[in-house]
């Protein structure tokens, strides 16, 4: 499905102003819905950007770690509550840092390893980036407040190659990009790709930056990609393939760790993605930066539509790549919002027991409507005001919520002698058929 012309023309201009604005040598925003890449902006000629340019996806990389950590807890072989030093003994001085705090970036740990900027020179290996660890990059208590570290994104890879006796790259392309059909994401640059720049502010020469191999810490932004690929990966934090990563815990690492801005409350962080609210809208992804390149990636999951994006440029962060992303999305989902589902009947109604549930129930006189949902077989309660539980079942009258305002808890029916459901018990909340009952 693509964009209406006029749309498609909207983001074009945009995309070209910004690439005027920014002196940006080549800039190219891909939009995609329902997992395909329906339209590409484009503009620049150094070198001209299309689909399977690489660039350098900078800190993008990060939620790739991020699955790959949810994937090896899916497994049970580690807990988010872990201490990093349990699968890092030599991180002792990182105290009682859990995996989660640094996912989240509430770890309290300071932005960067030690010695030179680490995007800009060539990496050491794992075991020189812990011995250069110690308690003086641990700035405050985990959870005291956000503060972003790839240090922790260096760290946490280090975990993962321990846990799985796997160096991180090879961990990454086994476990996603390969399922995902990302072959032309890339730990090194591979022809063709787009040299990052350095512009001059007074007279608009390009300096190359270096194609650095960050060593331990490639698990924070070493990645190279494509337009095309990214789109993959934007699809399916959309909509993820349950043999990759499990649909929740996909919707786990979307659920805010922390607030970044404290007065609006527009910016957050989950689980190594990154949250903005525009307007009644949120969108999760992250942005990239690495000397010479910038990249973006913002998806908006109800509608599975998202925005990727590159420019070879460092200094267009001054106005903001991601500022661009996310305007174009709020861009496309205005102009073009996803259309309603259809309905249609059902052919088999719910077994007995469960249709004896549905209907509305009150407690204080308060209704809580119940459906059934035959997709799933759950139970969706609704009451006015609050958002929807839905019900899983979990043994004889016994259901447990999944989602929703009741999440976690338990809905248990209350029978009378003869086995007709007379009350239902939520969290010690008992609801009856009748609102002048009292339970």
């Amino acid at each position: 499905m693509s964009l209406r012309p006029e749309t498609a023309r909207q983001l074009d201009v945009l995309v070209a102003e910004a690439q005027l604005t920014g002196h940006v040598p080549s800039l190219i925003v891909g939009v995609i819905r329902d997992g395909a890449l329906v339209h590409l902006s484009a503009a620049g000629t150094h070198p001209t950007p299309d689909a399977d340019l690489q660039f350098r996806i900078g800190s993008i990389t990060k939620t790739m770690t991020a699955a790959l950590i949810m994937q090896e807890r899916d497994a049970g072989r580690l807990a988010l509550d872990d201490p990093l030093r349990r699968h890092l003994p030599e991180a002792e001085a990182a105290g009682p840092v859990t995996l989660r705090q640094l996912l989240g970036h509430i770890s309290g740990l300071q932005r960067e390893p030690d010695g030179p900027w680490w995007e800009r020179s060539d990496g050491v290996d794992l075991r020189t980036l812990l011995a250069g660890f110690s308690a003086a990059k641990v700035a405050y208590p985990p959870h005291r407040a956000f503060h972003y570290s790839n240090l922790a994104y260096g760290l946490l890879g280090g975990a993962l190659e321990r846990i799985t006796k796997t160096p991180w790259e090879q961990l990454l392309r086994e476990r996603i990009l390969d399922p995902l059909g990302m072959h032309r994401t890339t730990y090194a640059a591979t022809a063709p790709f787009a040299p990052g720049y350095v512009v001059h502010p007074w007279h608009d020469t390009l300096r190359e930056e270096p194609l650095t191999d960050t060593g331990a810490m490639a698990p924070a932004g070493q990645l190279w990609s494509t337009v095309a690929d990214l789109a993959r990966w934007a699809a399916f934090l959309a909509e993820p393939d349950p043999a990759v990563l499990a649909p929740q815990t996909l919707d786990e690492m979307c659920a805010p760790m922390a607030m970044v801005d404290l007065d609006s409350w527009r910016a957050g962080r989950g689980l190594g993605l990154a949250l903005h609210r525009e307007g009644e809208r949120v969108y999760a992804g992250h942005g990239g930066s690495m000397p010479g390149y910038l990249a973006v990636l913002e998806v908006h999951r109800p509608s599975r539509t998202a925005v990727v994006g590159f420019a070879n440029a460092y200094a267009f962060r001054v106005g903001g790549l991601g500022t661009l992303g996310r305007q174009l999305l709020t861009q496309v989902l205005d102009a073009e919002p996803t259309p309603p589902r259809a309905w249609s009947p059902v052919d088999t109604p719910p077994p007995a027991d469960v249709a004896a549930l549905t209907g509305r129930w009150w407690w204080m006189g308060i209704p809580l409507d119940l459906t059934w949902d035959p997709m799933t077989g759950d139970l969706v309660g609704a009451v006015p005001g609050d958002p929807v539980s839905r019900y899983r079942p979990e043994g004889p009258d016994r259901w447990r919520a999944v989602s929703g305002e009741e999440h976690g808890e338990v809905l248990a029916v209350l029978r009378d002698q003869t086995g007709r459901p007379v009350a239902l018990d939520i969290a010690t909340f008992v609801f009856t058929r009748s609102p002048d009952q009292i339970p």
